[in-house]
């Protein structure tokens, strides 16, 4: 097989239902997001952000680009 096609994301299988992966890094970059808000929340770190909504989006964004980096491609 060459070398370019094992690189190629494949879709996960729960039981009989196919999903494609960016779903699943989504999901667990949104599950990861909303842990660390509540964390920041119950810090109190959230007051010093001047768009808590924004930061929110872009930690969601991270976390699912890390996520399907790291280890949904691996």
């Amino acid at each position: 097989m060459n070398a370019a096609f094992s690189y190629i994301p494949r879709e996960i299988a729960f039981s009989d239902i196919y999903v494609p992966p960016l779903l699943v890094a989504a999901l667990l970059g949104l599950v990861l997001t909303s842990v660390t808000v509540r964390l920041l929340n119950k810090l109190r770190w959230h007051r010093f952000f001047v768009s808590p909504p924004l930061v929110e989006l872009s930690l969601a964004v991270i976390y699912t680009v890390l996520i399907s980096i790291f280890l949904i491609s691996a």
